[in-house]
């Protein structure tokens, strides 16, 4: 099976992962998307109370998909969400054909060689860099290809949502139903869920 990842906070999940996940299905020759919420986020400020939600919310914005999947992977293997042990189960988990191929944006890319193991990482996926601005130069990625990192990027309609920004409006009680799936803004009003 030809894999594909994307694993993210998802805090929450919004309308822009989805579209960049439909956008790797239309556009390469994959059978499934399969979505991991890190459990434990190493690089950012999480809050635990949230992490089931994350997980949930996650499996109901792709639930419309057939080729989408949720994976709880990370909160299996417990501790941090390093992508490099996340990857080392995968391949023992899943019969993948070649490579895991990880869908990640250029703003986390541009960082990869600060991820944990990044040496080991690099050979275990190849990279589906998305554009996350205006203007980019993709020469300015260069360094990573010399580097051993291989990745090939991909531009769609820029969308920029982020999920800091949607955490915001819906603490200042701003719609946020042009953002994120309908049963995602349910979840997110039945739980209560972004309001301190």
């Amino acid at each position: 099976m030809k894999l594909c990842v994307f694993q993210g906070t998802f805090n929450p999940i919004h309308k822009a992962h989805l579209d960049m996940a439909e956008f790797v299905l239309k556009n390469l020759d994959f059978e499934k998307i399969l979505f991991i919420p890190a459990a434990i986020p190493p690089h950012k400020d999480y809050d635990e109370k949230l992490t089931f939600h994350r997980l949930k919310m996650a499996e109901l914005a792709t639930a419309y998909n057939p080729h989408f999947e949720v994976s709880d992977i990370e909160y299996k293997l417990g501790g941090k969400s390093y992508s490099y042990l996340t990857a080392l189960q995968l391949y023992k988990d899943y019969e993948i054909d070649g490579k895991i191929n990880f869908i990640i944006g250029t703003d986390a890319f541009e960082k990869i060689e600060t991820w944990y193991q990044t040496d080991k990482f690099k050979n275990l996926v190849d990279f589906i860099v998305f554009v996350r601005e205006n203007n980019f130069e993709s020469d300015r990625l260069r360094y990573l290809k010399d580097k051993g990192y291989n990745f090939q990027i991909l531009s769609m309609p820029f969308e920029d949502i982020s999920s800091t920004e949607l955490r915001g409006k819906i603490k200042s009680g701003e719609t946020i139903s042009n953002l994120v799936p309908k049963e995602v803004e349910d979840y997110i009003y039945k739980h209560e869920l972004y309001k301190n």
